[in-house]
């Protein structure tokens, strides 16, 4: 917004072509599912080509509905893809426990631990690694804040593949294929169903 360029305004076209090309998506909440909080992290590393910030990004999904999602530059430059991911995984952290917070004092009744997806195996092994060394020095809260909120049981930490990661769909570009099948895995659907009768019938 300081100094736009003509990348810029070729990302701003390219949405807007998106936007105006899909007017009738929206997010699909099912009746009925199993009520348990399911969070996917990820990071993209350095991927900012001018400050070399990584990007968060998460989603978090109540049952099959996505209720929570982020897509965001990081605050500081992380040295490694290890780092990057694993500031990404205190921010989700830190939002599966916001939502904890929240299902309680509305008093809705739901599974727990909450299940939290991360693909890189080095973060997850800094989370279940008790003794600090000079490697995670620099991201000790964060350390603090995904080991506690792991050891009170807030949730489950667990593997998933790359190709399964939703929360892929906020950290960087994607083509068309990838991008249409993580789509609808996030429950984006067609909201205006078929004309049945002359009446048109809304999925909200």
């Amino acid at each position: 917004m300081v100094t736009p360029s003509t990348s810029h305004y070729q990302a701003a076209i390219h949405l807007l072509r998106y936007l105006k090309g899909s007017p009738a998506l929206g997010l699909f909440y099912p009746a009925s599912s199993t009520i348990q909080l399911k969070a996917f992290s990820d990071s993209d590393w350095a991927t900012c080509p001018t400050s070399r910030k990584s990007i968060t990004g998460f989603c978090i999904f109540l049952g099959d509905s996505l209720i929570s999602w982020k897509s965001k530059k990081q605050a500081t430059v992380s040295k490694s893809s290890s780092e990057a991911e694993y500031r990404a995984l205190a921010s989700t952290t830190c939002e599966i426990q916001w939502l904890t917070y929240l299902l309680r004092d509305l008093q809705v009744a739901f599974t727990t631990p909450a299940l939290l997806y991360c693909d890189s195996q080095s973060a997850r092994h800094i989370a279940s690694n008790p003794t600090f060394h000079e490697r995670t020095k620099h991201i000790d809260i964060d350390c603090h804040i995904v080991r506690e909120k792991l050891h009170a049981h807030l949730f489950h930490l667990l593997p998933i593949s790359s190709i399964h990661q939703l929360a892929d769909f906020f950290t960087k570009q994607l083509e068309a294929p990838p991008f249409q099948r993580l789509l609808s895995k996030l429950g984006m659907l067609n909201i205006h169903a078929p004309v049945c009768g002359g009446v048109t019938d809304t999925v909200t």
